[in-house]
């Protein structure tokens, strides 16, 4: 088995050792001059504060205002878009959880857009007796890293409006980059 040992600066040292099996792994790092970033951008925010109100058959964008983190400043917690700022392939997440107050079958649609178009939805319902209706999603999806952007919208259907519920975690929009383009 081979392999290549890197010194740190101060202390302490990485060993990189390719496999003892037939064949080739190889990971390809771009000609570059200067820091090669293997860590690309990643947030996640939550809604708090007040409930949002979400009407009746109406698409509803998510108002994500809490950044928990942000390591690349792509995302806006005014406007609620995701604007990641390096092409690559982003693993995207969203949490909704509305208030229904009653037993009753509740649809809803939890949308991921990416620039003002639907890539990806889920829907859900419920027919427990319980006062809360909620789902998440998880899509991948390709950022060119400049005009690309992403935003969570939910739709409900129960015939009157119906708040989102305000506590940790109940709604979320999440994204990390997976691989660069």
């Amino acid at each position: 088995m081979s392999s290549v040992v890197i010194a740190g600066d101060t202390s302490g040292s990485i060993t990189l050792a390719a496999p003892a099996v037939a064949g080739t792994t190889t990971l390809t790092l771009p000609a570059t001059s200067g820091t090669v970033n293997l860590n690309g951008p990643a947030f996640f925010a939550e809604q708090t504060g007040s409930a949002q109100s979400i009407s009746n058959n109406t698409y509803t964008k998510l108002a994500i205002n809490t950044e928990t983190f942000d390591t690349n400043s792509n995302y806006n917690n005014s406007t609620y878009v995701f604007t990641p700022t390096v092409a690559g392939y982003y693993q995207v997440n969203a949490n909704v959880t509305l208030d229904s107050s009653a037993a009753l079958v509740t649809p809803a649609v939890i949308s991921l857009r990416k620039n003002g178009t639907t890539f990806n939805q889920v829907w859900y319902a419920t027919t427990t007796g319980g006062n809360y209706f909620g789902s998440s999603i998880s899509s991948l999806v390709y950022c060119n890293g400049s005009t690309d952007y992403i935003e969570v919208y939910v739709l409900q259907l129960t015939g009157s409006t119906k708040n989102t519920v305000i506590a940790g975690g109940f709604n979320t929009f999440s994204a990390v980059m997976v691989r660069g383009a």
